[in-house]
């Protein structure tokens, strides 16, 4: 089977090859990790309520990149598997502070080594000096992703792009 010049262009698209990598990674993610029984956000929202110990909600937003939305409904979930536990900040009163349970240090302890692994996995298909390169650039798109995860109200007139656009 052939692929057309089209498909071809398509096939090298920026956008179209990072979707097909993170297709790549949530894919290994489901084969190592997902037996676990943790999606990947849950991955996330444990590991970084880990390392994070006692962060409010809000700040776990921020750390995960995670909406609030999801993130609280996630929250929520954890809570009911025993994974996490939520309080009210002794610093300010409408915050929750989130901590993992037992329960959920053992099931982020059983998950981590494949997590690990996928991280080998995917950085391996590069050469050494590649695995910085392409952390560095995928870094440069995360940084940008905060700045605009910074702008109160998503204001997309007051994003970092769309003033880049206005101004030319």
């Amino acid at each position: 089977m052939s692929i057309s010049k089209d498909a071809k262009v398509f096939s090298r698209s920026f956008t179209h090859l990072l979707k097909r990598a993170v297709q790549y990674s949530s894919h290994l993610y489901m084969e190592e990790v997902g037996k676990s029984g943790l999606t990947h956000r849950q991955f996330t929202v444990l590991s970084a309520a880990d390392t994070f110990e006692g962060k409010s909600q809000s700040e776990l937003v921020k750390i995960t990149g995670i909406d609030r939305s999801t993130l609280a409904d996630l929250v929520a979930r954890l809570m009911e598997q025993g994974h996490l536990q939520r309080k009210r900040s002794k610093d300010d009163a409408r915050a929750n502070t989130v901590r993992l349970t037992l329960v959920g240090k053992k099931a982020l302890r059983l998950a981590q080594g494949g997590a690990e692994d996928i991280d080998r996995k995917l950085l391996g298909h590069f050469s050494a000096g590649d695995r910085r390169l392409v952390s560095e650039c995928l870094a440069v798109l995360a940084a940008e992703m905060d700045k605009v995860d910074q702008v109160p109200n998503g204001d997309a007139s007051e994003k970092p792009n769309a003033r880049k656009k206005r101004a030319s």
